[in-house]
């Protein structure tokens, strides 16, 4: 058994248009730094947005999509303000004040709060104060997977676009997203995670 930990955050958005966006922001990972970006759109299909073969293989290999895209991801935070360009999705968000579980996890010490053990005792919280969030599960391909925010804040604004298209302003992530076995929290936020992968 080997485990893989991958550093950074995850903010997820809905918008009028029904679609679901989540990007992931990965500064420290065994792959390098990268962004990528999951989205599923209003009709069910869902679309992974990979900057490299090597991203696009390893996260399929976890989630499941109808659709993939290798294309330049980038990523660039001022602030509070996030803007994130991959292939045709055009996300730009501003980031507000943390949310009541934010403020609670900031105040944890970090090992405990990403170790697998405590993310394996708080998914039957997560299941049933945030509708479709788990923090275990298992990830296909022989892999267990564990989430361990350490901190989280509210997204208080953004505009998407995709090939050009405005997709509406923003909304709660709901329903939740189906690209694998748990979603982000239906309110817009960025949270701060650890995610630890144990595989074969």
């Amino acid at each position: 058994m080997s485990r893989l930990r991958f550093d950074g955050d995850i903010s997820g958005i809905g918008t009028a248009g029904g679609t679901r966006i989540v990007i992931g922001h990965w500064p420290h990972s065994h792959l390098g730094e990268f962004a990528d970006a999951m989205v599923e759109f209003s009709g069910g299909e869902r679309l992974l947005i990979a900057p490299s073969e090597e991203v696009r293989d390893f996260v399929t290999a976890t989630y499941n999509f109808d659709r993939t895209v290798i294309a330049e991801v980038i990523y660039t935070s001022d602030g509070p303000r996030i803007h994130v360009v991959a292939g045709e999705l055009e996300v730009s968000l501003e980031v507000g004040s943390p949310t009541v579980l934010g403020r609670l996890l900031s105040i944890m010490p970090r090992a405990v709060v990403t170790a697998p053990w405590f993310c394996a005792i708080s998914d039957p919280i997560a299941r049933v104060f945030l509708r479709g969030v788990r923090t275990r599960g298992t990830a296909g391909g022989g892999r267990r997977e564990y989430y361990g925010a350490r901190g989280q804040r509210r997204i208080t604004s953004a505009t998407a676009t995709w090939q050009g298209k405005d997709l509406g302003g923003l909304t709660p992530v709901d329903p939740p997203v189906r690209f694998g076995f748990g979603s982000t929290p239906k309110a817009p936020s960025t949270t701060l995670i650890t995610t630890t992968i144990d595989q074969e």
